[in-house]
């Protein structure tokens, strides 16, 4: 089944509509890239697939453990670089909402967070940098 539909319309815009549910986002090329810099460019959204991936299975694998990470949240910086231009790094912080998780649990939603299906995705030479904030 056809997972995204996208038409091109103009001014380097695109309007990308989410099959399933019907919900539509536009991305607009940078201004530093002929754009308009009014929405999400595509670039963009390869460093948000990293965070909400990364959020997601974080709150999947706390699930299964019996914890929670509800009310985590996260800055997400993409860097570019030039010949060619490509996103040449991603740099994420998370910060959970408090700091009473076990050195276990830490541990497990720190290796969640490398091993969401975004993460694997991305090519290996994409530095992708973590940092952990657990909130006092």
């Amino acid at each position: 089944m056809i997972t995204l539909e996208t038409v091109y319309q103009g001014g380097f815009r695109t309007e990308i509509t989410h099959v399933k549910s019907g919900t539509k986002l536009l991305t607009d090329a940078p201004v530093d890239n002929q754009g308009k810099g009014e929405s999400f460019s595509p670039t963009d959204l390869l460093a948000a697939a990293l965070g909400s991936c990364t959020l997601t299975i974080m709150g999947q694998a706390a699930k299964v453990h019996g914890f929670d990470i509800d009310g985590a949240s996260m800055k997400t910086t993409k860097v570019m670089g030039t010949n060619p231009r490509r996103v040449v790094e991603i740099i994420v912080e998370l910060t959970f909402p408090h700091d009473n998780y076990s050195d276990k649990e830490r541990k497990i939603l720190e290796a969640a967070a490398r091993e969401c299906p975004a993460a694997q995705s991305l090519h290996p030479d994409l530095k992708q940098s973590f940092t952990f904030l657990y909130k006092k």
